[in-house]
Protein backbone atom coordinates (compact mmCIF):
# COMPACT_ATOMS: atom_id res chain seq x y z
CA UNK A 1 0.00 0.00 0.00
CA UNK A 2 1.22 2.88 -0.98
CA UNK A 3 2.01 5.87 1.72
CA UNK A 4 2.09 8.60 -0.86
CA UNK A 5 -0.69 11.59 0.00
CA UNK A 6 -2.10 13.58 -2.52
CA UNK A 7 -3.00 17.17 -1.78
CA UNK A 8 -6.83 17.49 -1.93
CA UNK A 9 -8.02 20.02 -4.18
CA UNK A 10 -10.91 20.61 -6.81
CA UNK A 11 -8.92 21.82 -9.28
CA UNK A 12 -6.77 19.36 -9.69
CA UNK A 13 -8.07 18.08 -12.76
CA UNK A 14 -8.79 21.41 -14.30
CA UNK A 15 -8.06 20.74 -18.44
CA UNK A 16 -8.23 22.88 -21.56
CA UNK A 17 -10.74 22.78 -24.15
CA UNK A 18 -10.29 24.64 -27.23
CA UNK A 19 -13.22 25.86 -29.36
CA UNK A 20 -14.36 23.52 -32.21
CA UNK A 21 -13.74 25.75 -35.89
CA UNK A 22 -16.93 26.85 -36.43
CA UNK A 23 -16.61 28.66 -32.75
CA UNK A 24 -13.76 30.14 -33.46
CA UNK A 25 -13.16 33.58 -35.23
CA UNK A 26 -11.16 33.17 -39.00
CA UNK A 27 -9.60 35.84 -41.13
CA UNK A 28 -8.46 37.87 -38.55
CA UNK A 29 -5.30 39.82 -39.32
CA UNK A 30 -2.68 40.06 -36.70
CA UNK A 31 -0.75 43.44 -36.47
CA UNK A 32 3.04 42.41 -36.99
CA UNK A 33 5.25 45.30 -34.74
CA UNK A 34 7.37 44.43 -32.67
CA UNK A 35 5.87 46.06 -29.41
CA UNK A 36 5.41 44.14 -26.51
CA UNK A 37 1.59 43.66 -25.97
CA UNK A 38 -1.07 41.12 -25.88
CA UNK A 39 -2.20 42.31 -28.98
CA UNK A 40 -5.80 41.27 -27.80
CA UNK A 41 -8.77 42.09 -25.22
CA UNK A 42 -12.05 41.64 -24.31
CA UNK A 43 -15.33 42.02 -22.37
CA UNK A 44 -19.14 39.47 -21.92
CA UNK A 45 -19.87 41.65 -25.72
CA UNK A 46 -16.60 42.30 -27.64
CA UNK A 47 -12.94 41.62 -28.62
CA UNK A 48 -10.66 44.06 -29.75
CA UNK A 49 -7.33 42.99 -31.06
CA UNK A 50 -4.34 45.12 -32.67
CA UNK A 51 -5.33 44.67 -36.74
CA UNK A 52 -2.62 44.43 -40.03
CA UNK A 53 -2.47 47.46 -41.65
CA UNK A 54 -0.37 49.48 -44.56
CA UNK A 55 -0.65 52.52 -42.48
CA UNK A 56 -0.55 51.39 -39.02
CA UNK A 57 -2.71 52.61 -36.42
CA UNK A 58 -5.83 50.35 -36.67
CA UNK A 59 -7.80 47.74 -34.39
CA UNK A 60 -10.86 45.91 -34.70
CA UNK A 61 -13.64 45.39 -32.41
CA UNK A 62 -15.67 41.94 -33.09
CA UNK A 63 -18.66 41.16 -30.86
CA UNK A 64 -18.59 37.20 -30.26
CA UNK A 65 -21.70 36.31 -31.47
CA UNK A 66 -19.95 36.23 -35.40
CA UNK A 67 -18.33 33.52 -34.90
CA UNK A 68 -17.09 31.54 -37.94
CA UNK A 69 -15.20 33.36 -41.60
CA UNK A 70 -15.35 37.23 -40.38
CA UNK A 71 -15.11 38.73 -44.29
CA UNK A 72 -14.75 41.97 -44.46
CA UNK A 73 -14.11 44.01 -40.67
CA UNK A 74 -14.59 47.45 -39.84
CA UNK A 75 -11.80 49.00 -38.29
CA UNK A 76 -11.00 51.93 -35.13
CA UNK A 77 -8.71 54.24 -36.87
CA UNK A 78 -8.01 57.22 -34.34
CA UNK A 79 -4.32 57.27 -34.50
CA UNK A 80 -1.90 58.66 -36.19
CA UNK A 81 1.04 56.01 -35.59
CA UNK A 82 0.82 52.41 -34.52
CA UNK A 83 -1.17 51.15 -31.27
CA UNK A 84 0.74 49.36 -29.01
CA UNK A 85 -2.14 48.60 -26.90
CA UNK A 86 -5.78 48.17 -25.50
CA UNK A 87 -8.19 47.64 -22.73
CA UNK A 88 -11.98 47.50 -22.31
CA UNK A 89 -13.67 49.98 -19.65
CA UNK A 90 -14.68 47.47 -16.90
CA UNK A 91 -17.71 49.68 -16.15
CA UNK A 92 -18.48 50.75 -19.85
CA UNK A 93 -18.61 47.55 -22.09
CA UNK A 94 -19.12 50.28 -25.30
CA UNK A 95 -16.07 51.93 -24.21
CA UNK A 96 -12.17 51.19 -24.97
CA UNK A 97 -8.84 52.79 -24.45
CA UNK A 98 -5.95 52.58 -27.21
CA UNK A 99 -2.09 53.71 -26.73
CA UNK A 100 -0.19 54.64 -29.94
CA UNK A 101 3.14 55.33 -31.06
CA UNK A 102 1.93 58.96 -31.44
CA UNK A 103 2.32 59.56 -27.92
CA UNK A 104 -1.68 59.86 -27.52
CA UNK A 105 -4.00 57.77 -26.01
CA UNK A 106 -7.67 57.70 -27.25
CA UNK A 107 -11.26 56.71 -25.56
CA UNK A 108 -13.32 55.43 -28.52
CA UNK A 109 -17.05 54.40 -28.19
CA UNK A 110 -18.36 51.58 -29.90
CA UNK A 111 -22.37 52.01 -30.69
CA UNK A 112 -24.72 49.36 -29.98
CA UNK A 113 -24.85 46.27 -31.62
CA UNK A 114 -20.96 46.77 -32.69
CA UNK A 115 -19.02 48.76 -35.50
CA UNK A 116 -20.91 49.03 -38.51
CA UNK A 117 -18.35 51.01 -40.70
CA UNK A 118 -15.07 52.45 -39.41
CA UNK A 119 -14.46 54.49 -36.59
CA UNK A 120 -12.28 57.40 -37.47
CA UNK A 121 -13.18 60.35 -34.29
CA UNK A 122 -12.58 59.25 -30.60
CA UNK A 123 -14.89 60.51 -28.14
CA UNK A 124 -12.24 61.33 -25.85
CA UNK A 125 -8.35 62.25 -26.37
CA UNK A 126 -5.60 61.92 -23.65
CA UNK A 127 -2.49 64.08 -24.39
CA UNK A 128 0.17 64.73 -21.61
CA UNK A 129 2.80 61.64 -22.39
CA UNK A 130 6.49 62.84 -24.62
CA UNK A 131 7.03 60.10 -26.05
CA UNK A 132 4.76 56.07 -27.38
CA UNK A 133 2.70 55.28 -25.18
CA UNK A 134 2.77 51.37 -23.96
CA UNK A 135 0.02 50.09 -21.73
CA UNK A 136 -2.97 51.13 -20.67
CA UNK A 137 -4.38 49.59 -17.26
CA UNK A 138 -8.39 50.88 -15.85
CA UNK A 139 -8.72 50.93 -12.30
CA UNK A 140 -10.71 48.15 -10.69
CA UNK A 141 -13.14 50.37 -8.65
CA UNK A 142 -13.04 53.83 -9.79
CA UNK A 143 -14.76 55.15 -13.02
CA UNK A 144 -13.19 56.23 -15.93
CA UNK A 145 -9.84 56.53 -14.14
CA UNK A 146 -7.08 55.16 -16.38
CA UNK A 147 -3.60 54.39 -15.86
CA UNK A 148 -0.66 54.59 -18.72
CA UNK A 149 2.77 54.81 -19.25
CA UNK A 150 5.05 55.42 -21.70
CA UNK A 151 8.40 55.62 -22.94
CA UNK A 152 8.81 58.72 -21.41
CA UNK A 153 9.75 56.96 -18.24
CA UNK A 154 6.14 58.27 -16.55
CA UNK A 155 3.17 56.64 -14.80
CA UNK A 156 -0.09 58.81 -15.57
CA UNK A 157 -3.82 58.34 -13.34
CA UNK A 158 -6.21 60.09 -15.77
CA UNK A 159 -9.74 61.23 -15.41
CA UNK A 160 -10.86 60.41 -19.01
CA UNK A 161 -13.84 61.83 -18.86
CA UNK A 162 -12.25 65.00 -17.67
CA UNK A 163 -9.61 64.37 -19.99
CA UNK A 164 -7.19 65.84 -17.53
CA UNK A 165 -4.30 63.52 -16.26
CA UNK A 166 -4.36 63.72 -12.18
CA UNK A 167 -0.81 62.23 -10.90
CA UNK A 168 2.16 61.58 -12.57
CA UNK A 169 4.63 58.90 -11.00
CA UNK A 170 8.19 59.29 -12.31
CA UNK A 171 11.05 56.93 -11.12
CA UNK A 172 12.23 54.38 -14.09
CA UNK A 173 15.17 54.53 -15.35
CA UNK A 174 13.77 52.77 -19.08
CA UNK A 175 11.07 51.50 -20.74
CA UNK A 176 7.86 50.52 -18.43
CA UNK A 177 6.75 47.34 -20.15
CA UNK A 178 3.90 45.89 -17.39
CA UNK A 179 1.53 47.80 -15.12
CA UNK A 180 -1.26 45.98 -12.57
CA UNK A 181 -3.73 47.63 -10.35
CA UNK A 182 -3.74 45.63 -6.79
CA UNK A 183 -7.14 44.38 -5.53
CA UNK A 184 -8.45 48.30 -4.45
CA UNK A 185 -6.61 50.42 -6.58
CA UNK A 186 -4.09 51.92 -4.44
CA UNK A 187 -0.97 51.00 -5.68
CA UNK A 188 0.28 49.64 -9.23
CA UNK A 189 3.29 47.27 -9.91
CA UNK A 190 5.22 48.44 -12.62
CA UNK A 191 7.41 46.11 -14.97
CA UNK A 192 10.40 48.01 -16.22
CA UNK A 193 13.49 47.06 -18.62
CA UNK A 194 16.06 48.02 -16.06
CA UNK A 195 15.26 44.41 -14.48
CA UNK A 196 12.84 45.94 -11.51
CA UNK A 197 9.77 45.49 -10.27
CA UNK A 198 8.09 48.71 -8.67
CA UNK A 199 5.61 49.27 -6.34
CA UNK A 200 3.73 52.66 -7.30
CA UNK A 201 1.58 54.94 -5.10
CA UNK A 202 -0.41 56.68 -7.67
CA UNK A 203 -2.28 59.56 -5.34
CA UNK A 204 1.38 60.36 -3.37
CA UNK A 205 3.23 60.09 -6.67
CA UNK A 206 5.96 58.06 -5.31
CA UNK A 207 7.45 54.56 -5.51
CA UNK A 208 6.86 52.67 -2.43
CA UNK A 209 9.59 49.74 -2.88
CA UNK A 210 11.64 48.37 -5.59
CA UNK A 211 13.73 45.39 -6.62
CA UNK A 212 15.68 43.71 -9.11
CA UNK A 213 13.19 41.05 -10.25
CA UNK A 214 14.82 38.83 -12.98
CA UNK A 215 18.36 39.16 -14.68
CA UNK A 216 17.61 38.76 -18.33
CA UNK A 217 17.04 41.95 -20.43
CA UNK A 218 14.13 40.20 -22.49
CA UNK A 219 10.30 40.98 -21.80
CA UNK A 220 9.32 41.19 -18.11
CA UNK A 221 5.54 41.08 -17.29
CA UNK A 222 3.85 42.13 -13.98
CA UNK A 223 0.08 40.49 -12.31
CA UNK A 224 -1.52 41.17 -8.87
CA UNK A 225 -2.87 38.08 -7.59
CA UNK A 226 -5.48 40.44 -5.86
CA UNK A 227 -6.95 37.96 -3.33
CA UNK A 228 -3.67 36.35 -1.99
CA UNK A 229 -2.43 40.30 -2.71
CA UNK A 230 0.50 38.71 -3.85
CA UNK A 231 2.87 40.01 -6.93
CA UNK A 232 3.96 37.67 -9.92
CA UNK A 233 6.57 38.80 -12.25
CA UNK A 234 7.61 37.07 -15.37
CA UNK A 235 10.58 37.06 -16.75
CA UNK A 236 14.20 35.50 -18.01
CA UNK A 237 17.17 34.31 -16.24
CA UNK A 238 20.63 35.59 -17.09
CA UNK A 239 21.01 32.29 -19.71
CA UNK A 240 17.55 33.12 -21.00
CA UNK A 241 15.42 30.33 -19.09
CA UNK A 242 12.17 32.17 -18.52
CA UNK A 243 10.95 31.54 -15.17
CA UNK A 244 8.71 33.31 -12.71
CA UNK A 245 8.70 34.84 -9.38
CA UNK A 246 6.22 35.43 -6.55
CA UNK A 247 6.73 38.77 -4.61
CA UNK A 248 5.00 39.66 -1.04
CA UNK A 249 4.49 43.88 -1.81
CA UNK A 250 5.02 45.11 1.83
CA UNK A 251 8.63 43.20 1.80
CA UNK A 252 10.35 43.19 -1.93
CA UNK A 253 14.04 42.17 -0.19
CA UNK A 254 13.34 38.80 -1.47
CA UNK A 255 10.68 36.28 -3.76
CA UNK A 256 8.16 33.90 -1.40
CA UNK A 257 8.99 31.49 -4.54
CA UNK A 258 11.00 31.11 -7.46
CA UNK A 259 10.02 28.84 -10.46
CA UNK A 260 12.54 28.13 -13.86
CA UNK A 261 10.09 27.22 -16.55
CA UNK A 262 12.14 26.42 -19.69
CA UNK A 263 14.28 27.53 -22.45
CA UNK A 264 12.44 28.78 -24.88
CA UNK A 265 12.50 32.59 -26.39
CA UNK A 266 8.69 34.00 -25.90
CA UNK A 267 7.73 36.47 -23.60
CA UNK A 268 5.56 34.63 -20.81
CA UNK A 269 1.85 36.52 -20.56
CA UNK A 270 0.26 35.71 -17.13
CA UNK A 271 -3.49 36.14 -16.31
CA UNK A 272 -5.36 35.29 -13.13
CA UNK A 273 -8.29 34.17 -11.67
CA UNK A 274 -8.89 35.39 -8.12
CA UNK A 275 -12.05 33.21 -7.59
CA UNK A 276 -10.39 30.13 -7.35
CA UNK A 277 -6.88 31.56 -7.18
CA UNK A 278 -5.57 29.88 -10.44
CA UNK A 279 -2.75 31.04 -12.68
CA UNK A 280 -2.24 30.79 -16.44
CA UNK A 281 1.11 31.53 -18.21
CA UNK A 282 1.01 31.24 -22.05
CA UNK A 283 4.35 31.78 -24.00
CA UNK A 284 4.35 33.78 -27.27
CA UNK A 285 5.60 32.22 -29.86
CA UNK A 286 4.56 28.43 -28.62
CA UNK A 287 0.92 26.83 -28.00
CA UNK A 288 1.31 26.03 -24.32
CA UNK A 289 -0.32 27.03 -21.43
CA UNK A 290 0.69 26.43 -17.83
CA UNK A 291 -1.93 26.34 -15.29
CA UNK A 292 -0.96 26.66 -11.62
CA UNK A 293 -2.96 26.90 -8.15
CA UNK A 294 -1.75 29.57 -5.90
CA UNK A 295 -2.04 28.89 -1.66
CA UNK A 296 -1.44 30.93 1.09
CA UNK A 297 1.99 29.70 2.19
CA UNK A 298 5.07 27.39 1.14
CA UNK A 299 5.24 27.02 -1.47
CA UNK A 300 2.75 28.97 -2.73
CA UNK A 301 1.91 27.36 -6.04
CA UNK A 302 1.10 23.72 -7.55
CA UNK A 303 1.53 23.08 -10.63
CA UNK A 304 -1.44 21.54 -12.18
CA UNK A 305 -0.97 20.83 -15.90
CA UNK A 306 -0.38 22.72 -19.28
CA UNK A 307 -2.82 23.06 -22.41
CA UNK A 308 -0.47 22.16 -25.27
CA UNK A 309 -1.35 23.19 -28.82
CA UNK A 310 0.65 22.92 -32.22
CA UNK A 311 0.14 26.35 -33.42
CA UNK A 312 1.68 28.96 -31.24
CA UNK A 313 -0.08 32.29 -29.76
CA UNK A 314 0.96 35.50 -30.59
CA UNK A 315 -1.27 36.93 -28.18
CA UNK A 316 -4.03 35.47 -25.63
CA UNK A 317 -6.36 37.84 -22.79
CA UNK A 318 -8.70 36.54 -20.34
CA UNK A 319 -12.87 37.19 -20.31
CA UNK A 320 -14.39 38.71 -17.12
CA UNK A 321 -15.76 35.94 -15.29
CA UNK A 322 -19.57 37.21 -16.05
CA UNK A 323 -19.06 35.30 -19.59
CA UNK A 324 -17.92 31.95 -18.54
CA UNK A 325 -20.98 29.19 -18.98
CA UNK A 326 -21.30 27.54 -15.65
CA UNK A 327 -23.80 24.88 -17.25
CA UNK A 328 -19.86 23.31 -18.84
CA UNK A 329 -18.58 24.09 -15.06
CA UNK A 330 -16.04 26.36 -16.93
CA UNK A 331 -14.05 28.25 -14.50
CA UNK A 332 -12.40 30.83 -16.86
CA UNK A 333 -11.96 31.11 -20.56
CA UNK A 334 -9.11 32.62 -22.48
CA UNK A 335 -8.74 34.10 -26.06
CA UNK A 336 -5.44 32.92 -28.29
CA UNK A 337 -4.92 35.56 -30.76
CA UNK A 338 -2.86 33.70 -33.95
CA UNK A 339 -1.89 35.24 -36.94
CA UNK A 340 -5.16 34.67 -38.59
CA UNK A 341 -7.60 33.13 -36.27
CA UNK A 342 -8.98 33.75 -32.66
CA UNK A 343 -9.83 30.65 -30.58
CA UNK A 344 -11.20 30.85 -27.59
CA UNK A 345 -10.07 27.67 -25.04
CA UNK A 346 -12.10 26.97 -21.99
CA UNK A 347 -10.82 25.44 -18.29
CA UNK A 348 -12.89 23.26 -17.12
CA UNK A 349 -13.64 21.20 -13.87
CA UNK A 350 -14.66 17.82 -14.71
CA UNK A 351 -17.96 17.14 -12.78
CA UNK A 352 -20.63 14.04 -13.22
CA UNK A 353 -23.67 16.29 -12.17
CA UNK A 354 -25.44 18.92 -14.56
CA UNK A 355 -26.48 20.72 -11.22
CA UNK A 356 -24.98 24.29 -10.63
CA UNK A 357 -21.70 23.44 -8.88
CA UNK A 358 -21.75 26.61 -6.51
CA UNK A 359 -18.58 25.57 -4.50
CA UNK A 360 -16.89 26.35 -8.04
CA UNK A 361 -18.53 29.59 -8.32
CA UNK A 362 -18.53 31.99 -5.63
CA UNK A 363 -19.66 35.61 -6.50
CA UNK A 364 -17.00 37.44 -8.84
CA UNK A 365 -16.22 41.48 -10.04
CA UNK A 366 -19.25 42.52 -10.89
CA UNK A 367 -18.38 45.29 -13.43
CA UNK A 368 -19.71 48.29 -11.37
CA UNK A 369 -17.69 50.97 -9.92
CA UNK A 370 -17.46 51.10 -6.32
CA UNK A 371 -15.98 54.80 -6.29
CA UNK A 372 -16.17 57.78 -8.88
CA UNK A 373 -13.04 59.38 -10.24
CA UNK A 374 -13.44 62.11 -7.90
CA UNK A 375 -13.80 60.40 -4.71
CA UNK A 376 -10.72 58.00 -5.54
CA UNK A 377 -8.49 61.53 -6.33
CA UNK A 378 -9.90 62.68 -3.08
CA UNK A 379 -8.37 59.99 -0.95
CA UNK A 380 -11.44 57.55 -1.13
CA UNK A 381 -9.80 53.60 -1.21
CA UNK A 382 -12.96 51.07 -1.62
CA UNK A 383 -12.97 47.56 -2.27
CA UNK A 384 -14.20 45.87 -5.77
CA UNK A 385 -18.03 45.56 -6.20
CA UNK A 386 -18.45 41.33 -6.27
CA UNK A 387 -22.14 41.24 -5.93
CA UNK A 388 -22.49 39.25 -9.41
CA UNK A 389 -23.56 35.55 -9.02
CA UNK A 390 -23.94 32.78 -11.55
CA UNK A 391 -26.47 31.11 -9.38
CA UNK A 392 -29.77 30.29 -11.47
CA UNK A 393 -32.11 33.12 -10.68
CA UNK A 394 -29.89 36.06 -10.58
CA UNK A 395 -30.77 39.45 -12.15
CA UNK A 396 -27.78 41.57 -12.45
CA UNK A 397 -28.40 44.97 -12.00
CA UNK A 398 -27.92 47.29 -15.14
CA UNK A 399 -24.73 49.01 -14.98
CA UNK A 400 -24.26 52.57 -16.03
CA UNK A 401 -22.79 53.89 -19.02
CA UNK A 402 -23.26 57.52 -19.14
CA UNK A 403 -19.87 58.99 -20.34
CA UNK A 404 -20.26 62.77 -20.70
CA UNK A 405 -16.40 63.76 -21.68
CA UNK A 406 -15.11 67.16 -21.55
CA UNK A 407 -13.28 67.49 -24.58
CA UNK A 408 -10.27 69.60 -23.95
CA UNK A 409 -8.75 72.25 -26.82
CA UNK A 410 -5.27 71.96 -27.29
CA UNK A 411 -3.28 74.70 -25.98
CA UNK A 412 -2.49 77.29 -28.61
CA UNK A 413 1.10 77.96 -29.28
CA UNK A 414 1.65 81.85 -29.68
CA UNK A 415 3.53 83.33 -32.12
CA UNK A 416 6.85 84.00 -32.26
CA UNK A 417 8.24 87.49 -32.61
CA UNK A 418 10.92 88.41 -34.93
CA UNK A 419 13.39 88.29 -32.45
CA UNK A 420 12.79 85.15 -30.96
CA UNK A 421 12.81 83.52 -34.35
CA UNK A 422 16.51 85.20 -34.98
CA UNK A 423 17.37 83.80 -31.41
CA UNK A 424 16.06 80.24 -31.95
CA UNK A 425 18.07 80.17 -35.79
CA UNK A 426 21.10 81.52 -34.11
CA UNK A 427 21.16 78.77 -31.69
CA UNK A 428 20.61 76.03 -34.26
CA UNK A 429 24.07 77.58 -36.58
CA UNK A 430 26.04 77.61 -33.12
CA UNK A 431 24.59 73.60 -32.40
CA UNK A 432 25.84 73.06 -36.33
CA UNK A 433 28.78 74.19 -35.98
CA UNK A 434 29.49 72.27 -32.74
CA UNK A 435 28.73 69.38 -33.85
CA UNK A 436 30.80 69.59 -37.29
CA UNK A 437 33.57 70.16 -35.00
CA UNK A 438 33.15 67.27 -33.16
CA UNK A 439 32.69 64.87 -36.14
CA UNK A 440 36.26 66.48 -36.94
CA UNK A 441 37.70 65.87 -34.06
CA UNK A 442 36.78 62.44 -34.23
CA UNK A 443 37.74 61.61 -38.17
CA UNK A 444 40.83 63.01 -36.74
CA UNK A 445 41.34 60.26 -34.35
CA UNK A 446 39.95 57.54 -36.47
CA UNK A 447 42.86 58.35 -38.97
CA UNK A 448 45.13 58.90 -36.54
CA UNK A 449 44.46 55.10 -35.13
CA UNK A 450 44.55 53.52 -38.60
CA UNK A 451 47.65 55.16 -39.35
CA UNK A 452 49.01 53.16 -36.37
CA UNK A 453 47.42 49.63 -37.32
CA UNK A 454 50.74 47.46 -39.10
CA UNK A 455 50.06 46.83 -42.25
Amino acid sequence: MSGRIVRQSKFRNVYGQAAKPEQCYLGTKLANHAWDSNFICANTKYFAMLWLSAGGGVYSVIPFDRQGKLGDVPLVSVHKAAVLDIEFNPFNESLIASASEDCNVCICQIPDGGLKANLTTPVQTLQGHRRKVGTVNFHPCANNVLATSSSDFTVKIWDIEAGQDMFTIGGHSDIIQSCAWNRDGSLIASACRDKKLRVLDPRGQTIAGEVVCHQGVKGLRVCWMTDKDKILTTGFTKTIEREFSIWDPRNLAEPLAHQILDTQSGVIMPFYDPDTSILFLAGKGDGNVRFYEIVDSAPFFYFITEHKSTVPQRGMCQLPKRAINVSQCEIVRLLKAENSRVEPISFIVPRKSDLYQDDLFPNCYSGIPSETAAEWRAGTTNPPDTSFSHAPGFVAPVRPADFKPVVQEAPKEKPKTEKELRDENEAMRNRIAYLEAELVKKENVIKDLEAKVPK
